[in-house]
């Protein structure tokens, strides 16, 4: 199958396209060229498709690697000299949106582009496809803390989701639209927030197993051992004023 090409309304409008996919990117040099590469090879055969790349403040050669591929992959190039975190690099992302349906990927090479034709085929115009890590690739202290938060997660907001901080995410523009501006409680537990207003707002939220695989390169620096009790309190405050902002 070959890669499906923007089409044009006209001669002179913008390529229209089915998908956008967001990529929030802080210092990937080391693998951003070659997750990038093997998410358009393999997704673009089945939709016309465009990245939105957050780009969050990288001191590596990230930059550098993300300019050159804009050159000849279709991209919304979004970077900045600061770090702004997470959440606001996805929030950024989200407003930018153009495409009938965004596609929500971490950057670390651990979201599997073989999912793509499954997750695509449960899509909703007006609904949330949510991956399920079932042998999810990271490290046993962050597995350990999502376990425990799901258990104070499901009984304020009643959601029996198996794995709802999972980054492997697609919704249609109006559910993106409809709650991005909302979104900004959980510095460091976007997609848990995400869900968790979504789910309130009465979008219907399909989950589907996806394979997880390690990091492409290099150590994740937000869930080190010495930070999760910080983190754990972060996202328990959190939470608790997110559920009393959607209880209505």
């Amino acid at each position: 199958m070959t890669a499906a090409e923007p089409t044009r309304d006209s001669e002179d409008s913008a390529p229209t396209y089915d998908l956008e996919l967001l990529l929030p990117v802080h210092n990937e040099g080391a693998s951003i060229r070659r997750t990038i590469e093997e998410l358009y090879e393999h997704i673009s055969r089945y939709v016309r498709l465009r990245f939105i790349i957050c780009e969050d403040g990288s001191t590596d050669s990230t930059k550098e690697i993300l300019t050159e591929l804009s050159s000849r992959i279709p991209m919304q190039l979004l970077m900045g000299v600061q770090l702004k975190g997470y959440s606001r690099a996805v929030r950024d992302g989200m407003r930018r949106l153009e495409a009938p349906y965004l596609l929500c990927l971490d950057s670390d090479g651990q979201c599997d582009p073989q999912d793509f034709e499954k997750v695509w085929s449960l899509r909703d115009p007006q609904g949330v496809v949510l991956g399920w890590r079932v042998n999810r690739a990271d490290n046993a202290v962050r597995k350990l803390m999502s376990r425990a938060f799901r258990v104070p997660y499901r009984i304020l907001f009643g959601i029996k989701l198996n794995d709802p901080s999972c980054p492997y995410m697609l919704a249609a523009k109006p559910v993106i639209e409809g709650v991005v501006d909302e979104v900004g409680e959980m510095k460091q537990g976007f997609w848990w927030e995400f869900i968790a207003r979504v789910h309130r707002k009465g979008v219907k939220i399909h989950e589907t197993p996806v394979n997880h695989r390690d990091r492409a390169a290099g150590e994740t620096q937000v869930y080190k051992a010495s930070k999760v009790p910080g983190i754990a309190l972060s996202h328990l405050a959190a939470m608790v004023r997110i559920w009393r902002q959607t209880r209505a």
